[in-house]
């Protein structure tokens, strides 16, 4: 067997997953093990190799037919050189995480931030497809993102492009703080912890809503509530579209994309929530910008993190 495989790996604060990649993107084998973060980076490190050896050896492929290794890790990367500047859920902190692994793997090594490498992943291999221009929004705790301009990650020049979660798009009067110390983020409204802080704030108020009676309020609680007909909930994800519609709007005058890929446990929501994003889209984009635009779910789900870290091998 002689054709090359890539080796994509997607650091969690708990486990590391690797996966084993054809050249065209197609996920053959994962492996799942403990990142043992209590036990420092070096240990990590060795984990990252350990299980990326492993996954080969137990796959029908030989580490010869290894292309490279690519890494998608969430925290304050120098991507250039490959080094983990601070990542506070892993506990490093300027880890040369690119040298150490290329030493222990001899394979070429590429080290990118979580988000890129899962906008990578749906763009290679996912929802993005055959498409070389997309942006790719992640709807979770916060809202992560990524964007992909003919076919590459792009970084900028520190690595803090695709930023989408922190562009400003909340007017001053409707404005809360974001965790990153601005008013108005994104984040703020359209993410999962921005849905349930709006809801508890309804509950709050004494608003008449069916969430008055639910114990522990989560993102889902919020949407099925508003899909079965309760107006308060049905405001509030109203507004969580209303204001990535109009980050669509904005992004798409900017980069013009192809297409737009919504992942993450909100974007489950379903076309509930697609055709309002759609609907703030069409009110917040010029009409030549929206022109042959699609918004489209992601598919590739959790497998997305180490689908693109391979990807990073081959479109870098």
């Amino acid at each position: 067997m002689s054709e090359k495989i890539v080796v994509g790996v997607d650091i969690g604060g708990t486990a590391i997953k690797v996966g084993i990649c054809s050249m065209e993107g197609e996920l053959l084998h994962t492996f799942e093990g403990p990142t043992e973060v209590e036990k420092g980076s070096d240990v990590v490190c060795d984990n990252i190799a350990k299980y990326a050896k492993q996954i080969v050896e137990e796959s029908p492929f030989t580490w010869e037919q290894v292309e490279g290794v690519g890494i998608g890790i969430a925290g304050f990367l120098d991507i250039a050189n490959g080094i983990v500047k601070q990542s506070v859920n892993l506990f490093f902190d300027n880890v040369p995480l690119k040298a150490i692994l290329e030493e222990k793997l001899s394979k070429r090594v590429l080290v990118n931030n979580d988000a890129n490498v899962a906008a990578l992943g749906e763009a290679w291999a996912g929802a993005g497809r055959g498409i070389n221009d997309c942006v790719c929004y992640t709807l979770g705790t916060g809202v992560g993102g990524g964007v992909i301009i003919n076919g590459k990650i792009v970084e900028g020049f520190a690595g803090m492009a695709g930023e989408l979660g922190h562009m400003v798009t909340v007017p001053d009067l409707e404005a809360i703080q974001c965790n990153c110390g601005q008013m108005g983020c994104l984040e703020t409204v359209s993410s999962a912890t921005g849905i349930i802080r709006m809801a508890k704030d309804a509950v709050a108020r004494g608003d008449r809503t069916s969430l008055t009676f639910v114990e522990d309020i989560m993102a889902k609680d919020v949407i099925d509530a508003a899909k079965a007909g309760d107006e308060v909930a049905a405001r509030i994800v109203t507004r969580a579209a209303f204001y990535l519609g109009k980050s669509l709007g904005t992004m798409a005058v900017v980069l013009n994309p192809q297409r737009f890929i919504i992942g993450g446990g909100v974007s489950k929501a379903g076309e509930f929530l697609f055709e309002q994003i759609r609907e703030a889209f069409k009110k917040s984009a010029p009409a030549m910008a929206q022109e042959g635009v699609e918004i489209v779910p992601a598919i590739l789900g959790n497998d997305a993190g180490v689908v693109g870290a391979a990807g990073l091998i081959i479109r870098s």
